[in-house]
């Protein structure tokens, strides 16, 4: 591991170099982390920004959607300059203006079940931010599949839940099927352009996201694993439930298709 660090660099880092728990070698540690954010909403933006200006060396962004004037109402990565481009444009022009110095790659592309494997390999800690229980399945399948660690995150109306899962760092944390073994029937969630959302809800989920990130890469802390992190934003409220693994889940059981 690189630990010299450029003045610049120690300028940038030094509230995080003060801390006992990160440290010089805690930053290059950061440094060395390489984090895929799948989705540039209302989750990825902070997500994007925090992990930036953090100094995760190795930031990748997935979306498919342009901008629209609707999302700027929480999607703090973009500006009305941004409307009608390729939302991981505008992300990753954001997330370099903050940090020239990390490397950020947008790939406007859409999740799907040929490329998931593809998109996540190359990185050490996923963060998903869709909005769709397809994609969220495809991608948590596929991290199980690589043993690569999930921090997931979901939205709606005034409420957030947010959980890490990584089953392959112990026999009894759960993955996200554990949890949600299918989809719930069509029509019964509705999406956030169906019931809406308070805009800084998504901002305080996606930014626990990088937080956990960060917790992760940096082995400091209790992290979300086999919990999930509930919040209540008009109550004011935050609830913490055990999520236990299912020992006959069907992908990280002992008959799942992670072991196929």
């Amino acid at each position: 591991m690189d630990l010299n660090f450029s003045e610049a660099e120690i300028a940038r880092y030094s509230r995080h170099i003060l801390l006992r728990e990160v440290g010089g070698t805690g930053q290059a540690r950061l440094r060395a982390t390489s984090v895929l954010i799948i989705g540039a909403g209302g989750l990825g933006s902070p997500a994007a920004l925090y992990l930036a200006a953090a100094g995760i060396g190795r930031i990748g962004i997935v979306d498919h959607d342009v901008l629209e004037l609707s999302n700027l109402q929480r999607q703090i990565a973009h500006t009305m300059a941004g409307i009608g481009r390729a939302k991981v444009a505008s992300a990753a022009a954001a997330m370099r203006a903050i940090n020239p110095d990390i490397i950020v790659t947008p790939i406007e592309a859409r999740v799907d079940p040929a490329s998931t494997n593809a998109l996540i390999a190359d990185y050490d800690i996923v963060l998903d931010g869709t909005d769709n229980f397809e994609t969220r399945f495809l991608v948590a399948d596929a991290c199980v599949r690589a043993r690569k660690t999930l921090i997931s995150a979901a939205v709606l109306r005034f409420e957030g839940q947010i959980s890490t899962f990584k089953p392959h760092a112990g026999a009894e944390l759960p993955c996200y099927r554990c949890l949600y073994p299918e989809a719930p029937p069509a029509g019964m969630v509705p999406s956030c352009s169906e019931a809406g959302v308070l805009g800084p809800v998504t901002g305080v989920m996606g930014t626990l996201q990088a937080v956990e990130a960060m917790k992760e890469s940096l082995g400091i802390g209790t992290g979300l694993a086999g919990r999930l992190l509930l919040w209540d934003a008009l109550d004011m409220r935050f609830r913490m439930i055990a999520v236990p693994r299912d020992p006959n889940c069907p992908v990280c059981g002992p008959a799942g298709t992670s072991h196929a």
